[in-house]
């Protein structure tokens, strides 16, 4: 994707008008630019930065501390051919991939705390680089592979439905806050017992629904599009639900959360609405300003699609949605 004027447009031509695309506008990138992390302090940095690097963060790695990160979230380009801007990625052979997948995590691990937790994303192609990489300097505790229901299909070959985050600790000390990463489904055969109350689901006025403890298989993720508040232009961006599912399972708050590949900055505003501390590094400014305005954006909206008062919905579940709480049409005390 290249650069198009239509970021300097507050309502950008060419776009629908119920599009809610986040866009920038000069006044954006004038206010914002100074917020860049561009060059590291002389002295080093007393202590653990926040925010945005503009930079690679290969270069950038020597120079922040030792074992700050209780999260990495390493989300690198794919093993594919692709333009983020104004930066491309060649596909590589496997052997090529792998190689460079391994200098990025040799460089990164040194900043990882001993109890740190390792989630890294991939598509089907990448799998094989990732847990070359993953088990040479990780413990893998699990495949995650959820579905990505937007993507063109192909008359040669399977249409590509899902991507993989493949978790991973440094040690068996690690967190893991499996009721905080609870879903809500929608009960389809109601069980109840002997006396009629429900077993182990919950009656509302909006249906019935069970809170089920998280498996490696998730459906419920929609990718951000032009209908979405935290949409971008950004060819590659992840859902803030998806994101959040990952920080509140493997940090607690004031935690730090440490994104090396940003993009348009979702991992750090996702930590910002959650309570947790970020730093991320992303290569092209363009993106960093975006990552910026998302930030600037957390203070009035900290709302994430799908997500309201402690719990994960399945895709199109939740009726209605008012700041950070859904609103539910049933007495509190009937939802434990």
């Amino acid at each position: 994707m290249n650069s198009r004027s239509s970021t300097d447009a507050a309502c950008p031509s060419g776009r629908a008008p119920m599009n809610r695309t986040l866009v920038l506008t000069e006044g954006d990138r004038d206010r914002l630019s100074p917020h860049l992390l561009r060059h590291p302090p002389a002295g080093g940095f007393a202590e653990p930065p926040q925010g945005t690097i503009h930079g690679d963060c290969l270069r950038w790695a020597n120079h922040l501390p030792p074992t700050f990160v209780d999260l990495l979230l390493l989300d690198p380009p794919y093993n594919l051919n692709k333009t983020f801007n104004s930066q491309k990625f060649t596909r590589q052979t496997v052997e090529q991939y792998t190689e460079w997948l391994d200098q990025v995590v040799t460089i990164l691990v040194p900043l990882l705390k001993p109890s740190a937790s390792i989630y890294i994303c991939g598509d089907w192609f990448s799998s094989p680089s990732i847990f070359a990489v993953a088990s040479t300097h990780f413990i893998i505790r699990n495949r995650i592979t959820w579905e990505r229901e937007k993507g063109r299909g192909s008359r040669s070959n399977w249409k590509n439905a899902s991507e993989d985050i493949w978790f991973c600790t440094r040690s068996d000390e690690y967190t893991f806050n499996v009721d905080a990463v609870k879903l809500r489904r929608k009960v389809v055969a109601p069980y109840r017992r002997s006396d009629g109350s429900p077993k182990d689901w919950q009656q509302t006025c909006d249906g019935n629904f069970r809170d089920t403890y998280p498996s490696n298989f998730w459906t419920d993720i929609t990718i951000p599009f032009w209908s979405m508040a935290e949409n971008t232009d950004h060819p590659t961006q992840k859902s803030e639900k998806l994101i959040a599912k990952l920080i509140l399972a493997s940090t607690n708050v004031g935690d730090m959360v440490f994104d090396p590949f940003l993009g348009s900055g979702t991992t750090s505003a996702v930590a910002k609405k959650l309570g947790r501390r970020y730093l991320g590094i992303e290569l092209d400014e363009e993106y960093c300003l975006l990552a910026e305005k998302r930030l600037e954006l957390a203070d009035s909206a900290p709302a994430i699609q799908g997500y309201a008062d402690g719990i994960f919905w399945e895709r199109n579940t939740l009726a209605i949605q008012t700041g950070k709480r859904s609103q539910m049409l049933t007495p509190p005390e009937s939802i434990p």
